[in-house]
């Protein structure tokens, strides 16, 4: 198998990413744990493995993509409502059979026509990826949001056009319910042995 991306340990100021290799065919799910830190660790990461930003302990053998979120404009969508025959056009390879494995998927009720603002998390976090996935082989995401039902189908989705496709992927993750149906996990490490004060969420009632 082809290396994708080569990891020898990522190491900041609280936190500490071991060392890993990603092959072509192959997810690798990254846990980042839960709290304040969370955002920027996604984005710091992200940008490394994509190439934004050069890491002296990241070699990169293929570009990877992250998938962004899928962004609404109020103001477009009150005129022009956007629809999934117009989301893939903009986004997608129209040649690859991804683009119509969202209308094969258990949403039989999704069509061209249909309005992205009517479907629901887990077949729009799909759709992105399933538009990523049709242009670039090697992709990093996350699945925030999703419940653990959306989580599960999401992922087996993905690792399944992964490895049919000898394309790679990294999955952002911060929760730690992964275990149960992903191989290849890879646990940040905090510097200290825990978090650092005042990382946990207030949650004010």
């Amino acid at each position: 198998m082809k290396i994708v991306l080569e990891n020898k340990g990522i190491k900041t100021d609280t936190y500490y990413i071991p060392p890993f290799t990603l092959y072509e065919g192959e997810i690798i799910v990254l846990y980042l744990y839960n709290g304040k830190h969370l955002y920027d660790a996604e984005i710091f990461l992200r940008d490394i493995f994509c190439g934004k930003i050069k890491h002296e302990n990241v070699t990169l053998y293929r570009k990877m993509t992250f998938v962004e979120y899928f962004k609404r404009s109020s103001f477009r969508d009150t005129f022009f409502p956007l629809t999934v025959k117009r989301y893939l056009k903009k986004n997608a390879n129209l040649k690859s059979p991804l683009c119509q494995k969202i209308f094969e998927d258990k949403w039989k009720w999704i069509t061209p026509e249909t309005r992205l603002e009517k479907i629901p998390g887990t077949p729009k976090k799909l759709l992105t990826l399933y538009a990523a996935l049709s242009k670039k082989k090697d992709i990093v995401f996350d699945l925030g949001a999703l419940d653990d039902e959306g989580y599960e189908y999401s992922f087996k989705a993905i690792e399944g056009i992964v490895k049919q496709d000898n394309g790679s992927a990294i999955l952002l993750h911060c929760f730690d319910n992964m275990e149960e149906y992903a191989s290849n996990i890879i646990t940040l490490e905090w510097n200290a042995g825990y978090p650092p004060e005042g990382n946990e969420f207030q949650f004010n009632f």
